[in-house]
């Protein structure tokens, strides 16, 4: 739902109230079902309260990034809230640049983890939509043949996805295990020098030495509203 988010965040600058956001139909639904519809899914992926600190920090980091990150990071705070799209993270990653990843093993990854809950249907209008997720994020190319494409991070969509395991209570180590690291589907080499040059525009706090990580968002945060 990057379309509908980009719409509600681009009017969140003149009007932080999300709620009038909301009901104001900035997507111009053509009937209120669709309407009340799309909004339930955007309140369920990405909270949209500016009471709630995570969703703060993405307010604060959408402000940052140019236009060709931002569906990054929809990604990677989507992965807190999506189940079927955290199930995915290994058959994308894992999938070779320039390899296939048809819609049949989105299918099969969510029969993998849910057999025989969902009709076969269902479970194919999820595999396209956690398919069409990965492919807003630029992971993946091509209207039928989704193949593996590696989106250009930075220290911004580093530091994001930090922030994010950070926020949901992991320390050191376990920071660059997470789901939100791994989803980066970048190596080690890269993941610690694009750290290193976060750290070094002050969007985090890096430490690194005797094969000791440490990594703290204190002094960020206190900043963040």
């Amino acid at each position: 739902m990057f379309a509908e988010l980009s719409q509600v965040m681009n009017h969140s600058i003149e009007n932080s109230d999300f709620d009038d956001i909301l009901t104001s139909n900035v997507f111009n639904k053509l009937s209120n079902r669709n309407l009340i519809k799309t909004n339930s899914y955007l309140k369920q992926l990405y909270g949209l309260d500016k009471k709630d600190l995570l969703f703060s920090c993405f307010k604060h980091y959408w402000t940052l990034v140019g236009n060709e990150k931002k569906s990054i990071l929809a990604l990677l705070f989507a992965l807190s809230n999506d189940f079927l799209l955290q199930e995915s993270i290994d058959l994308v990653v894992n999938t070779n640049v320039g390899e296939r990843v048809a819609i049949e093993k989105f299918d099969d990854n969510i029969e993998k983890y849910h057999q025989g809950r969902y009709s076969d249907n269902t479970r194919r209008s999820a595999a396209q939509n956690v398919a069409s997720s990965w492919k807003q994020a630029g992971y993946l190319q091509g209207k039928v043949k989704n193949i593996r494409v590696q989106p250009a991070h930075d220290y911004y969509t580093v530091a994001f996805a930090l922030l994010l395991s950070y926020l949901h209570g992991d320390r050191g180590e376990y920071i660059l295990l997470s789901k939100w690291v791994k989803a980066l589907a970048i190596n080690t080499e890269e993941l610690r020098n694009l750290i290193k040059e976060a750290a070094k525009r002050d969007l985090l706090q890096y430490q690194y030495g005797g094969n000791v990580t440490v990594i703290s968002f204190e002094n960020q945060l206190k900043t963040i509203k």
